[in-house]
């Protein structure tokens, strides 16, 4: 028995039945890339005109149908969100991240992550792209630096979004956790004890949070009456915290206790000071930020705001629900605030010699 199909042309046999045009078929005709002819359809702002009107007469040309991704932006019928990430190495994101996803999950909801190593418009604009093309319901971008703010500006009109951790562009609605609330705390908590002398030791300089904490440590100083030092420079990592607590005895010999933008950095200045023979807390008293999973078992149990990550996750998931349901196109309000909590451990104490207060 031959495997040749019947012939039902006349004599001719097509190697297979004609398909459909796809997105590929539509950039070769259009002489553009794939991405460009995914922001045509999907309403991107930056794309020439008449690279637009190409695209779309390469489309009648052809045939070509979209497939189920405007469709499914109104129906929520692939229930999936789609993320948007700048940098999850770090403890603040990635756990922002995880805490999205179980959020999502509770929802019935599948979370499609991609991750962006520049926050440049090209490639924030790839990134959004790739997650229509899979359909999702709404986007969540993780923007804790002022150029992943910016890029923003280029998501769709069209489709759903939240930013969380940082900011976000105007009309789009951000989930934030108090970051100068926490600092304010943390650094009230180092004056009730009698320091008046707190360094800080910055993150780095492009973080919207790193600038949030070190303007609350900056606030309660000056409320206080106390000089404010000039911060010492971080970057998150335990090495800079670790350089930055070497500075710290060079620079601000005086020091009484020290505020750290995160856990990690405060566990490189640690062991830089304790090089030195300084005790913790009881030459020096130190308070971190994060509350990361190792800082009730460092030596000694580290003093920390806690970020509720959790919290966060909750809320910008029900967000963005609530602005798919809604088909709202612009947002106008103030961003949802999550508290920050210090937790008390023994890393800080009384000054040895407190001085006068002033």
């Amino acid at each position: 028995m031959s495997g040749t199909l019947p012939r039902t042309d006349g004599g001719r046999t097509p190697a297979r039945a004609a398909r459909p045009a796809v997105m590929t078929d539509v950039a070769q005709l259009a002489g553009v890339s794939h991405q460009t002819v995914s922001r045509v359809l999907n309403g991107h702002p930056h794309v020439r005109q008449e690279t637009r009107e190409r695209v779309l007469e390469a489309m009648v040309k052809l045939g070509y149908r979209r497939n189920l991704t405007a469709r499914a932006l109104v129906t929520r019928s692939t229930a999936t969100i789609g993320v948007v990430a700048f940098d999850t190495t770090l403890h603040g994101p990635a756990s922002t991240l995880f805490s999205m996803e179980e959020a999502a999950r509770a929802r019935d909801y599948r979370v499609s992550v991609v991750t962006v190593q520049d926050p440049d418009e090209d490639a924030f604009a790839e990134a959004v792209d790739r997650l229509l093309e899979q359909s999702v319901t709404g986007v969540v971008v993780l923007a804790p630096q002022r150029a992943a703010v910016r890029v923003m500006t280029g998501l769709p009109p069209h489709l759903p979004a939240v930013a969380v951790e940082g900011g976000a562009a105007p009309g789009i609605p951000s989930v934030v956790v108090d970051q100068v609330g926490g600092a304010m705390a943390a650094t009230r908590h180092l004056i009730e004890l009698g320091h008046r002398r707190i360094a800080h030791v910055s993150g780095r300089e492009d973080w919207i949070e790193a600038d949030a904490r070190r303007r609350g440590w900056e606030q309660t100083l000056t409320a206080a009456g106390l000089a404010v030092p000039p911060p010492l420079a971080g970057d998150w990592s335990p090495r800079s915290g670790y350089e930055a607590g070497r500075r710290l005895l060079t620079e601000l010999p005086d020091t009484t206790a020290v505020f750290v933008a995160n856990d990690h950095m405060a566990l490189g200045l640690i062991r830089a000071v304790s090089e030195a023979g300084i005790r913790v807390p009881e030459d020096m008293s130190v308070v971190g930020f994060d509350d990361i999973a190792e800082a009730e078992f460092l030596r000694p149990p580290l003093t920390t705001v806690r970020q509720d990550f959790a919290e966060v996750g909750r809320r910008c998931v029900d967000v963005l629900l609530a602005r798919i349901a809604t088909e709202v196109t612009w947002f106008d309000g103030p961003p949802v605030v999550v508290p920050a909590q210090l937790l008390v451990r023994d890393s800080t104490a009384p000054p040895r010699n407190p001085p006068p207060q002033p």
